[in-house]
Parts: C-alpha cells; sequence; structure tokens
C-alpha cells in the first residue's frame, strides 16, 4: 500500500530512463572483456594456490596471456584448447604455465565443436557445485526459519581472520542475523587476491577464499548452536570484483557489496573496467543466491543529504537496472540508502522518514540495505545513541530488511564487542516494542513527508533524464554523483580492459544467466 500518494507515471518514467542508461552502458561491456574477468574464469575451472613468488595462479595464467596478445579471445578458449591437446586439467595447465614449461597459444587448434562441447561440461559442473551451495542455504533457512523484520548487521574488523571469528561468534550470540567482514584499507585497488588465511590487516581483514571458508564454518557452527542461520557478508567491488564474488560462490557467502558506481567515485577505478567487471559479478551472485549490497549511501558522506537525496534514489534506479541485465533478481538486491543528514536540521527525522519510505514503495520487492547515521558522530556517545535509535526506528516503521547497526562509539575507535552489545540490545529492543507499528501509520495528505517524497522523485527523474541524454560515462565525467568527477580515460585498471574478438568464449554467461533467472 502506497502512503506517499507517489506519481507511478513518473515511477515508470525514472525506470524507462535508468533502462536506457544501463543498456547504452550494456553495449560497451559486452564488448569488451578485462584481466579480471578472465582471472574469474580460471577461478571457476578450479584454478588456484600461488606460485614460488607468490603470485596467484590465475594471475600468473591472464598475465601470459596478456603478454602473448591473446586475451581479446578469452582464456577459456586456450584452456579448453590445451586440455584437448595434453588431457591435463587447468590447474596442472596453469601450474605448467607458471614454471615456463609451456606457451599455452602455441597449442595446435582443435575443432571448434569439441572445445565448446569441452568448456559447457565444465561449466556445467561448477554451475552444478555452486547450486549444491544454494540448496544448503535454502535447507538450514527452512531448518531453522528465517527472521521476519529487519537483519541485524554488523561489521568485525581486526583485520586478524581468527579474531574475527571470536568476535563474530559473540556478535551471533548478542542477537546479529548478518556478519560482515571488513576488508583490509586498500585491498580494492590489488589487482590480485591474496592467497589462504590472514592475520595481518590495517582497518579490516584480508578478504580470501580461505578466510572466507574459515568464516563460513564459525558462523555454522554457532548458528547450529542458537538454532538461527547467520548470514555472512563480504565485498566484492575493487579491481577484483567478480573474483570474490566466485569465491563467496564457492564457499556460501550470503551478501556481498556489489556496486556498479562505488568503485569509480570512491576508490578512483576506471569506469569502463568497474562496469565490465560489476556485470559479470553480479551474474554469479545472482546464480549464487547472494543479496548485494549497493553503496547509494556512501554518496551522502560526500555531499548533503538533505540536497543530494534525489541522487541516491537515480542511483538505486541504475543499480536496479544494471542488476536486471545481469539476470539478478530484485529480490537479491540489497538497494543502499543512509539515515545521513543533519541531526541540527529542523525536522529531519521527517525527511529521514520519506528518504526511507520512498525507497520502500519504488522498490517493493528489494531487501533494501539501511545505513546508519556517522557522518554527524561526534564522539559524544550519548547523543550517538540517541541518533541511532531515531535510525531503528526509522528501520522498523519502514520495513527496511538489512540494518546496519550504529555504533554509541563512532568517531572514536573501532567497536568493542560490548560496543555491538549495546548496539543490538538498542535494535532489538525498537524491533520488538515497534514491531507493527509502520502499519499503524499513514501520512497527512499534502504533508511534510509526502511532499518530501515527491520532490525527491520529481528531481530524481530530472537527473536522470540528463544522464540518458549524455550517457552514464559524461555523466560520471561531470561529477553528478557525490560531487566527484572521474574521467573514462583515467584511473586505476584501464590497462586491464581490451575488446573481443569473434571467437571469444565465456561458457558461464549464458548459464548464468539462465539459472540466475529460474
Amino acid at each position: 500500500m502506497t502512503k506517499l500518494n507517489l506519481d507511478q507515471q513518473k515511477i515508470q518514467e525514472a525506470r524507462d530512463l535508468a533502462a536506457a542508461i544501463a543498456e547504452d552502458t550494456q553495449r560497451f561491456v559486452e564488448a569488451h572483456t578485462t584481466v579480471t574477468v578472465e582471472r574469474t574464469i580460471c577461478r571457476l575451472f578450479g584454478i588456484d594456490g600461488i606460485d614460488d613468488n607468490g603470485v596467484p595462479l590465475p594471475n600468473v595464467l591472464i598475465d601470459h596471456l596478456v603478454e602473448k596478445n591473446g586475451l581479446s579471445s578469452g582464456i577459456s578458449y586456450y584452456l579448453a584448447n590445451a586440455m584437448l591437446v595434453t588431457s591435463n586439467t587447468p590447474q596442472e595447465l596453469a601450474e605448467a604455465v607458471s614454471r615456463g614449461e609451456i606457451d599455452l597459444t602455441t597449442f595446435p587448434a582443435q575443432s571448434q565443436a569439441e572445445i565448446e562441447q569441452l568448456l559447457n561440461t565444465m561449466a556445467t559442473q561448477v554451475a552444478d557445485r555452486i547450486s549444491e551451495n544454494r540448496k544448503t542455504r535454502t535447507e538450514l533457512l527452512d531448518k531453522y526459519g528465517d527472521k521476519t523484520g529487519p537483519l541485524l548487521y554488523v561489521i568485525v574488523a581486526t583485520g586478524n581472520i581468527y579474531e574475527d571469528i571470536t568476535q563474530a561468534k559473540a556478535a551471533a550470540k548478542q542477537g546479529a542475523d548478518v556478519i560482515a567482514v571488513i576488508r583490509s584499507t586498500g585491498q580494492s585497488l590489488l589487482d590480485y587476491v591474496p592467497y589462504g588465511a590472514t592475520t595481518e590487516g590495517f582497518g579490516g581483514t584480508m578478504a580470501t577464499q580461505e578466510n572466507f571458508r574459515l568464516m563460513r564454518a564459525a558462523l555454522d557452527e554457532v548458528g547450529d548452536e542458537l538454532g538461527r542461520y547467520i548470514r555472512l557478508c563480504n565485498y566484492c567491488s575493487g579491481l577484483c570484483m567478480p573474483e570474490i564474488a566466485a569465491m563467496g560462490a564457492f564457499e556460501r557467502l550470503d551478501v556481498m557489496l556489489n556496486d556498479a558506481l562505488y568503485g569509480i567515485l570512491f576508490r578512483d577505478i576506471n569506469m569502463k573496467r568497474t562496469m565490465i567487471d560489476q556485470y559479470f559479478s553480479r551474474m554469479i551472485n545472482g546464480f549464487a543466491g547472494v543479496i548485494i549490497n549497493t553503496g547509494e549511501d556512501n554518496y551522502l558522506t560526500t555531499a548533503d543529504a538533505y540536497e543530494e537525496a534525489h541522487t541516491v534514489l537515480a542511483s538505486q534506479f541504475i543499480n536496479e537496472q544494471f542488476a536486471l541485465r545481469a539476470g539478478l533478481p530484485e529480490e537479491q538486491m540489497g538497494l543502499g540508502h543512509a539515515f545521513e543528514m543533519d541531526p541540527d536540521m529542523t525536522n529531519g527525522f521527517l525527511f529521514e522518514i520519506a528518504q526511507a519510505q520512498m525507497a520502500r514503495e519504488i522498490f517493493p520487492k528489494a531487501p533494501l540495505k539501511y545505513m546508519p547515521p556517522t557522518k554527524f558522530k561526534t564522539g559524544d556517545i550519548f547523543r550517538a545513541q540517541v541518533q541511532d535509535t531515531l535510525f531503528n526506528i526509522i528501520t522498523v516503521l519502514t520495513h527496511q530488511r538489512i540494518h546496519l547497526l550504529g555504533m554509541l562509539t563512532e568517531a572514536i575507535h573501532t567497536p568493542f564487542m560490548s560496543d555491538r552489545a549495546i548496539s543490538l540490545d538498542n535494535a532489538s529492543y525498537i524491533v520488538r516494542t515497534m514491531q507493527d507499528l509502520g502499519d499503524e501509520i499513514t501520512f497527512k495528505e499534502v504533508g511534510l513527508v509526502q511532499a518530501r517524497a515527491q520532490h525527491v522523485l520529481s528531481d530524481a527523474l530530472g537527473i536522470l533524464s540528463e544522464i540518458a541524454g549524455i550517457g552514464l560515462f559524461e555523466t560520471l565525467e561531470q561529477g553528478k554523483f557525490a560531487g566527484i568527477k572521474r574521467s573514462p580515460q583515467r584511473g586505476k585498471g584501464l590497462d586491464g580492459v581490451v575488446q573481443k574478438d569473434h571467437s571469444y568464449i565465456n561458457p558461464f554467461i549464458e548459464l548464468f544467466m539462465q539459472g540466475g533467472r529460474s
């Protein structure tokens, strides 16, 4: 039921414009691949480990292909062709390349039919493995019963995966439903994925497949003890976006930070590279049943939350359309927004309600990700607790689903376990005592809340119209999101983008698209 009297025609126009923006960009995406996409294919085919110098074997293999000017055909072709000649596995071929014993581009060409048949057989086996993980998640949720209302989401960020596990288990016992393992500062700028369990990291812990495996096992253990399924979240963003998505699919992660624009704006990663990588990463997440979280909330850390609210909505529309093109259903789109208006603003709470309720009504199937106040936290823990409480109330009132808890010690230090316990108690209290409040409330006709939401929608429609006229790349160059300007010809990772040739093969695209939409 709509409470805001939003103009449904404007909502449809906004979706149509976002679809046109995404389609325009998609033409570029589908004509190109990247070193990361090709490394992801290596990982999906089981290539793992490092060479004698500590370089991940997927990097070794793709660097080899780049050196031989073979990337435009894709690694899939060269792997299958070499397998037919040698009968070696992809892992054995990667190890042989790393020792300098073979050149993948020099094997005699085998028949295209045999190559495609082998690739489809291998890709189907990979899809079956991922599908089993998805089935396991569903079975566990059926066994314990999934929680209704907001999923209480907290962060661990010690730098040491074993200490993260200790803190994650404690948070689960305190009432957390989602545990996010924050990545070590700067990992998004690494053009490789570190290997193995890690015990050092600044501001977070390295995202590695082994770390994923360890944390998944720990949360399954504590979840069995508590009789609840605890969801695991990490980050497939940055220069290794689809690689990390593949690792998460293998290790049954449940939620992934996966935004189409975040890395461009806030990490200066080249936009062409990012748009290609996000497509394949979302395809993997869609097939694996992983909920993605988008990063519109970050716009409000550099731009005013009241004045630029429409850019958040516009980006949500665009993220929705990119996700749909990657086969990711609405039920897996954790579109992001945040409670970040200046607490000194008169009626700021009402404007925050308008923004949250608007997102809920425009994206009714999406498990919206609602982010806490951080920008105006001062170190005053008592005021911070009030800010977080107001945020918690809006979460319940407007039926947000993924609820990242604010911490009363924000702006002082990385939260202690006791800080998390206080935040979890606060949120649980609000959820319990206000559970049906949203169903009891309507908003005044042509009142402040309705007028604000309608105004933001109109402004979002306006900026989407501008973007559709000039294209997404030009929009980012002009700095229309978060006030940050980026050039299509600059930024990290541009040299890893290559145009596909006529013989390019990626056997996972059709397979994952079909599965993700079923």
